[in-house]
């Protein structure tokens, strides 16, 4: 059984979906979308994220799914930013870099893990905001669950102060590069970079401009014996390296948006596919605000309850 793969994931189907202008500066993966077309874009989220639940489901992932009706929340699909879940039964809370998300917390959500599996600590760093520290999840960094280390590119979304206090506390070792597209600016999230699965890793290792640094990182992510997958600039911009590993009764898959998998050589999907079957959603909507599948799924590493428990209000558990 793979320690990096989940077989339950947290996902959030907003009303008021739109690509968020505050956080526009930092993300050049985001789209700008003309004036008017708010109430389109909305419905065409909402229905995108339905349906990625679905299949999900259907592929056996336990999909826990919150709606969320605050029309103040632009990036609300992307609950991946502001917790994480670690076995051992605990659960961080992060510091978000843009305020308009800062009210993305919910804690519903964490009631809901408390009721549904063994939870035994929450360490919240939210507070460090009113610092200036921010550190955006596991958007901000990509986890290695089975060497223990956090791959984090520098970014305004990662601070290093907060890194070494995350993994001081949950027990990993940081790992920072610097990652920066063609102009120059900085990727703003390590998991539109690199996706880490059980046997194999995808990586725009281009991006990091300094050769020794990508050589290390490259032997991190192949070190548990992994065949490291390299992504082209394009194929990174195109979100190949937004997926997640997920852990169904039927084996592993890999789940990426409908564009990120049509991006893929017939050599990627070949390694892909030595221990993964591909799964791919179509969530073109989602992905103007600049995230994609991985940003979308919060994946639960926690050890369930034996008990049945009714879904809380405003949560659909699709199994």
């Amino acid at each position: 059984m793979s320690v990096q793969a989940p077989s339950a994931v947290i996902m959030i189907r907003p009303r008021h979906f739109t690509p968020n202008p505050e956080t526009a500066a930092d993300n050049t993966f985001q789209t700008e979308v003309g004036p008017g077309r708010d109430e389109e874009i909305a419905g065409a989220a909402f229905r995108e994220v339905t349906r990625a639940a679905e299949t999900l489901a259907s592929a056996g992932v336990t999909v826990h799914l919150f709606d969320d009706e605050d029309a103040s929340r632009n990036d609300s699909v992307f609950p991946n930013n502001w917790f994480s879940t670690h076995a051992g039964g605990r659960v961080a809370v992060y510091p978000m870099y843009a305020p308009s998300r800062r009210t993305e917390r919910r804690a519903d959500i964490v009631e809901m893990l408390k009721s549904q599996y063994r939870v035994m600590d929450v360490v919240d760093y939210s507070g460090l905001e009113h610092d200036g520290a921010y550190l955006e999840g596991t958007g901000a960094m990509v986890l290695d669950h089975m060497t223990r280390v956090a791959l984090t590119a520098r970014s305004n979304r990662a601070n290093p102060i907060v890194l070494e206090r995350f993994c001081s506390q949950f027990g990993y070792e940081p790992m920072v590069f610097d990652a920066t597209g063609e102009d120059g600016t900085p990727i703003y999230h390590t998991n539109v970079l690199m996706c880490i699965a059980t046997g194999f890793a995808l990586a725009g290792l281009g991006l990091i401009r300094d050769e020794r640094r990508r050589d290390e990182v490259r032997d991190t992510l192949a070190e548990p014996g992994r065949e490291v997958v390299e992504l082209s600039d394009h194929q990174v911009y195109e979100f190949a390296g937004n997926a997640i590993e997920l852990k169904t009764p039927d084996g592993l898959v890999l789940a990426l948006s409908s564009r990120a998998a049509a991006s893929l050589t017939d050599a990627q999907r070949e390694v892909i596919e030595r221990t993964c079957r591909i799964l791919p959603l179509e969530v073109p909507t989602i992905e103007l605000a600049g995230g994609s599948v991985r940003c979308m799924v919060a994946g639960i590493h926690l050890a369930r309850r034996p008990v049945d428990v009714h879904p809380m209000r405003d949560e659909a558990v699709l199994t």
